[in-house]
């Protein structure tokens, strides 16, 4: 994604958005925008250092989202979700540790917060 477009996107999707998910598909139904996002293959905090393989996604969650130029908005996120490889376990980013850490604002950590708990 050029810089520019990048910048310009970041001024219209909740801040912080676009560090953790990438915008996949952009469609107009009927007047409304829907806005596919995935998350980014980013070891979630606590794991940097495991070795871990992306399992796919959850299912997508919609999330209706503050009208752009008078345009209703759904956000349809998918959410990434790892293997532990070294403890087979299943993981997902915890919201709440995001949240409370200094890359991300208090708005979108609460957006995250109310939408997956």
């Amino acid at each position: 994604m050029q810089d520019a477009e990048r910048k310009l996107l970041s001024l219209l999707m909740p801040e912080g958005l676009l560090d953790y998910f990438d915008i996949i598909d952009v469609s107009k139904v009927d007047g409304e925008l829907h806005i596919y996002l995935d998350e980014r293959n980013i070891a979630p905090s606590g794991y940097e250092n495991s070795k871990l393989e992306s399992k796919g996604f959850m299912p997508v969650s919609q999330i209706k989202d503050f009208p752009i130029r008078g345009q209703k908005v759904t956000l349809h996120i998918r959410r990434r979700r790892w293997t532990v490889l070294d403890t087979r376990e299943i993981i997902t980013r915890d919201w709440n540790l995001v949240h409370e850490g200094a890359r991300m604002t208090t708005e979108f950590g609460l957006f995250l917060k109310g939408i997956f708990g």
